[in-house]
C-alpha cells in the first residue's frame, strides 16, 4: 500500500523502517541537493520561557507522585506533544529525499555520575500521542536507571566497535552511511540509536552550561536539537512593561530542509503554551493526571 502522501512516480528504490516519503514543492525537493548536509541546513532558533507557574505545578506534582518530575521532563514533554501536533517538524532528509518519521521518539544524555570524567549514558524514547504526563516521567526515571546502571544496549554496541582499529572503523562507518542513504538498514539498527530521533535535547543547565547552540549531527536522521540552559534571572519585556523573573533559555537548531522557520516558530509555540501554563494543559496536579491529552491549537 502507498504511503499516505507519497508521489508514486518518485517512490524510493527500497523502503524505510522509520518513514515513509513525502510529497512535496519541486522547490522543497531541491532542497537536499542545494543543501547535503544539516549542518549547512541549520535554522537557530532561541526561546526564553517564563517559569514560575511550571515551577509551581511541579512542586505541588511532586507531593502527590513518586517518581520526581524536573524543568527537563516537562521540556522534553512539551516538546513531544508538540511533535505530535505539528508533524512536518517530524521529518528528515536521507538519501536526496524527506520522509515524514512514523513515531515520535525523543533522545537525551544522561551522566553516570557528576564527575568531570564521568560517562554519558544515552537513552531514547518512543512518546505515544496521548501518554500522560505520570507515565512519560515513570518511564524517563525507569530509562535512565537502566542506562546508568549500563542496561542500554546502544552503549555497549559502541563499546565493542571501539575496539576496533581505527581504519576499520571509518570503513563501517562508511558502510552505515552507504546503507542508510539507499534505506537498507535493518529497523534494529536504529531502534535505540539516539542519532536517528525525532529530537536530541541536552540539558546542559544540570552540568550548568548556558546560553551555548548545539550542532546537529551528519550521522543519522535526527532533525531537530534543543540545548536547555540553567534557569536564571532574566529580564522580560512584554509591550512597555519589563518585568525580571526566572526563566529558561532553550536553543534550538533545525534541519530548514523539512520545514520554513515559520513554521518551525509556530511549533515551538506549543512548547510555550505548556511550560508557561502546565495547570491549563496537563490539569491540576495534586492528582494523578487524567489520561488523555489535550489537542493544542497552533
Amino acid at each position: 500500500m502507498r504511503p499516505e502522501g507519497a508521489d508514486a512516480s518518485r517512490m524510493p528504490l527500497f523502503r524505510r523502517a522509520d518513514g515513509d516519503p513525502v510529497a512535496e514543492s519541486p522547490v522543497r525537493r531541491i532542497m537536499p541537493y542545494l543543501m547535503r548536509g544539516r549542518n549547512e541546513s541549520t535554522v537557530y532558533q532561541d526561546t526564553v520561557f517564563r517559569i514560575a507557574a511550571a515551577r509551581s505545578w511541579l512542586h505541588a506534582y511532586n507531593r502527590s507522585h513518586a517518581d520526581r518530575a524536573t524543568l527537563f521532563h516537562l521540556v522534553a514533554y512539551a516538546s513531544a506533544r508538540a511533535l505530535h501536533e505539528r508533524p512536518v517538524l517530524n521529518r528528515f532528509v536521507s538519501g536526496g529525499r524527506i520522509w515524514q518519521r512514523r513515531t515520535v521518539t525523543v533522545a537525551f544524555a544522561a551522566k553516570v555520575s557528576m564527575a568531570d570524567d564521568a560517562p554519558a549514558a544515552t537513552v531514547k524514547l518512543e512518546i505515544p500521542r496521548d501518554e500522560p504526563f505520570e507515565a512519560f516521567v515513570a518511564r524517563i526515571v525507569r530509562a535512565v536507571e537502566r542506562a546508568r546502571a549500563g542496561g542500554r544496549s546502544v552503549d555497549r554496541e559502541v563499546a565493542m566497535v571501539m575496539r576496533l582499529p581505527g581504519p576499520l572503523i571509518r570503513a563501517l562507518v562508511a558502510l552505515v552511511r552507504w546503507l542508510d542513504a539507499w534505506n537498507l538498514l535493518p529497523a534494529w539498527f536504529t531502534r535505540d540509536d539516539p542519532m536517528y530521533s525525532s529530537l536530541f535535547l541536552a540539558n546542559l543547565g544540570s552540568a550548568g552550561i548556558s546560553d551555548a547552540y548545539h550542532h546537529l549531527y551528519e550521522y543519522g536522521t535526527c532533525s531537530v536539537f534543543g540545548a536547555i540552559s540553567a534557569p536564571r534571572r532574566m529580564a522580560l519585556v512584554d509591550g512597555d512593561a519589563v518585568s525580571v523573573e526566572e526563566a529558561l533559555q532553550v536553543r534550538w537548531t533545525l534541519d530548514e530542509r523539512i520545514g520554513d522557520a515559520f513554521y518551525g516558530g509556530r511549533s515551538l509555540a506549543l512548547v510555550r503554551r505548556i511550560l508557561e501554563e502546565p495547570e491549563r494543559h496537563l490539569g491540576a496536579p495534586r492528582a494523578p493526571l487524567a489520561g488523555a491529552a489535550r489537542t493544542l491549537a497552533p
